[in-house]
């Protein structure tokens, strides 16, 4: 689950991201984002298959130091001079606490070597965008997360899926 073509959700649709300037520092940043270990190498030219619809992200310009892909220099979203041909992949180390189940909505979802989360998430009515109700973005709606089972295990996933430590 921590190897294949790169895909990113933005305006709820997925896309791919163009290899150009693609490399490790870039890569490093998607593993640390997936908590899939080190980054091991950064693959182009649609080396684990071409995606299809949007390519959302282009130019990728990563120090590897930042917490998620958002906080990376890039292209504006949607912008680019790419072909499926170019899509970018990455190759993690696979040390992750995580498993990929896609039945369990807090887990990251795998789907034919692609690395996708499934559900959007946000949180309300905090002080901060780090802290609040949490909820989903599922079925083309928003909705909360019942609290039966509810620990600090679920709380990492949610903080580490939002960038906010």
């Amino acid at each position: 689950r921590c190897a294949g073509r790169l895909e990113v959700l933005w305006k709820q649709e997925w896309g791919t991201v163009c290899d150009d300037n693609w490399d490790l520092s870039d890569a490093m940043v998607v593993c640390r984002q997936l908590d899939c270990g080190k980054a091991l190498s950064a693959p182009g030219s649609a080396h684990f298959g071409e995606g299809t619809g949007r390519i959302w992200l282009d130019d990728m310009n990563c120090t590897g130091t930042e917490a998620d892909l958002s906080a990376c220099r890039t292209r504006p979203w949607g912008e680019h001079n790419c072909n499926h041909g170019e899509d970018a992949g990455v190759v993690c180390s696979g040390n992750s606490r995580l498993h990929c189940s896609p039945c369990d909505p807090r887990r990251l979802c795998c789907v034919e070597g692609e690395i996708k989360k499934p559900i959007k998430l946000q949180l309300v009515n905090g002080s901060s965008r780090c802290a609040g109700r949490v909820e989903v973005f599922y079925g083309q709606q928003w909705g909360t997360v019942c609290d039966d089972n509810w620990d600090i295990t679920d709380a990492e996933v949610v903080c580490r899926q939002l960038g906010c430590g």
